[in-house]
């Protein structure tokens, strides 16, 4: 384990300052996520029907999930962007930044006339706002993580770092109630005006979030580093050229948290809805319960992390869900509401005791004055992986004549790459323990 020791001086921090910033960092955060899930749900039940209406069922919902796959390709460009804003100018002006981008494109989305009314211009406007969510949500999860950890004692980072981890589930809850009450329209409603009143929820929230995020305060590390005259010029090149190899851990640390999660909700969501013949409301809100039971899950593997250190957590998490996959897949693949429920929230409660931990293993990968570039990139590439992990369980589905053991082995595939990022990283663990300390509240 190395030490980062600087020149002189440091920073204390206090438990109380570091959760109020912890909970201004997930308000945005959550905000975030409702948004990008949003996408998710409505590219498995509405633009596969209303926006890629001249192609067959199955060609529609892989074009659908293509488009929500655009936003996962940006991240790692934002990320690249607004980790050099965050590591050059701060950590705050980056996220400010990210929350406005992705609630306008958000809201905007709401707007957009179907394929029916504008042709070709529908699906092309789509993926133009998806594009722009993505490069926002490249920088959001990687800021708002940074400055959390970066406000918080080094002995309780886990759970603040986990708190921002709670910004996810929260999302899906928000985003997966709002389409849960519109799914109760007659289906012309729906069809016709309901699914947009999820996206243009995002106006509204938006205003929220920013009167909150805009009282948060810089990074006391990130002060300290302007001080100490601490940056890199071009933080990405520099990532590259001396942390390459901790990026690739960082990939696959955070690889289960984020595509994990997209197989057992966005796929399984369009596999219930298309193959199994599920109602669409079983399936959204079974996504719905799952969110529920992570929230507190998050908070307990943050806290276990502490204990038993972010790496073990991340091993436990992928090996319980590779051992998990197939059986969950089976309970799904009976049609039955109750065992649907319980697999895809059991799926995502092992996953969780990985991603709780996510923003405390990667904020470690990384040097102060690196920080925000190699949490936002390492985790955005694992972003572009994921987001094309729908698709590819369709094709694999397809290509399997809808055997379903075919994506419980992709599942069971990805988990075992976390495993191994977690095994790594915990031996690549930097601290900076002298530059930020304790206080008394």
């Amino acid at each position: 384990m190395t030490t980062m020791t600087p020149p002189d001086g440091e920073v204390a921090v206090t438990d109380r300052e570091a959760a109020r910033i912890a909970r201004a960092a997930f308000v945005g955060t959550a905000l975030e996520w409702y948004d990008y899930f949003l996408f998710g749900t409505a590219a498995a039940l509405v633009f596969n029907r209303l926006f890629f209406t001249e192609l067959n069922p199955t060609a529609a919902t892989m074009a659908a999930f293509a488009t929500f796959g655009v936003g996962f390709a940006a991240r790692p460009i934002g990320a690249v962007i607004f980790g050099y804003v965050g590591d050059r100018f701060g950590r705050r002006p980056a996220l400010l930044t990210t929350i406005v981008m992705i609630g306008v494109a958000t809201g905007v989305i709401g707007l957009i006339p179907d394929y029916g009314s504008i042709g070709l211009a529908a699906p092309i406007a789509l993926a133009v706002l998806r594009l722009v969510q993505g490069l926002a949500v490249g920088g959001e999860w990687g800021g708002a993580v940074t400055i959390a950890v970066e406000h918080a004692p080094p002995e309780h980072r886990g759970r603040f770092a986990a708190l921002v981890q709670i910004g996810s589930p929260v999302g899906t809850l928000l985003s997966s109630s709002a389409f849960s009450l519109v799914l109760l329209l007659p289906d012309d409603s729906f069809d016709a005006w309901g699914w947009r009143i999820p996206f243009l929820l995002a106006f509204p929230l938006l205003g929220i979030a920013l009167y909150i995020r805009i009282k948060i305060e810089e990074s006391p590390v990130f002060e300290q580093m302007v001080d100490l005259e601490e940056h890199a010029k071009v933080p990405a090149l520099d990532l590259f050229r001396y942390a390459g190899g901790r990026l690739v851990v960082a990939v696959a640390a955070a690889f289960l948290g984020v595509g994990g999660f997209y197989v057992m909700t966005t796929f399984a969501v369009s596999y219930g809805v298309n193959n199994l013949g599920v109602d669409r409301s079983v399936m959204v809100n079974a996504t719905l319960i799952a969110a529920i039971v992570q929230i507190p899950m998050t908070i307990v593997a943050g806290r276990v992390g502490e204990r038993f250190g972010a790496g073990r957590m991340t091993v436990a998490g992928g090996l319980a869900t590779a051992i998990g996959a197939y059986p969950l897949f089976l309970l799904i693949d009976t049609g039955n509401t109750a065992t649907i429920i319980v697999a895809i929230t059991v799926g995502i409660v092992l996953l969780t005791i990985a991603y709780a931990v996510t923003g405390a293993l990667l904020t470690e990968l990384f040097p102060p004055h690196l920080r925000y570039s190699g949490v936002a990139l390492g985790y955005n590439l694992a972003g572009a992986l994921s987001g094309f992990l729908p698709l590819a369980a369709t094709a694999l589905l397809s290509a399997s004549h809808d055997q379903s053991w075919s994506v419980a082995l992709l599942l069971a595939g990805i988990a075992l790459v976390t495993a191994v990022g977690g095994v790594i990283g915990s031996r690549l663990r930097i601290t900076d323990d002298r530059l930020v300390t304790s206080a008394h509240s």
